[in-house]
């Protein structure tokens, strides 16, 4: 199984990213997607997921600002990011089977990506 994240870089505060998750290596329609952050001192923290279903949880600093999506017909994920501020710098990291709370599942799957850089600059 393999997580490949993009779509990350350098945005002025008030800017817009799109981050895409392509997996590969078996089918996750049934899983949790999920985008996770962690910035530099800090332990990760869930960003955003979305069942199979289309039911989304956010954490309550990017609400209104981001939206999570998937496309389970190509196994991708992707998370708008709008209105960006500096605290949203971080490294952001996809995973595949956690709960829409961000906590692992008994012996369930637990797949996470490499992470993409996200700089805000004020």
């Amino acid at each position: 199984v393999q997580l490949q994240a993009s779509g990350g870089g350098l945005v002025q505060a008030g800017g817009s990213l799109r981050l895409s998750c392509v997996a590969s290596g078996s089918t996750f329609t049934k899983y949790v997607m999920g985008w996770y952050r962690q910035a530099p001192g800090k332990q990760r923290e869930l960003v955003a997921a979305i069942r199979s279903d289309g039911e989304t949880n956010y954490v309550d600093s990017v609400k209104g600002r981001f939206t999570i999506s998937r496309d389970n017909t190509e196994n991708t994920l992707y998370l708008q990011m709008n209105g960006l501020k500096s605290e949203d710098t971080a490294v952001y990291y996809c995973n595949i089977g956690r709960s829409l709370t961000g906590q692992w599942v008994n012996f369930g799957p637990d797949y996470w990506g490499k992470g993409t850089q996200v700089t805000v600059s004020s």
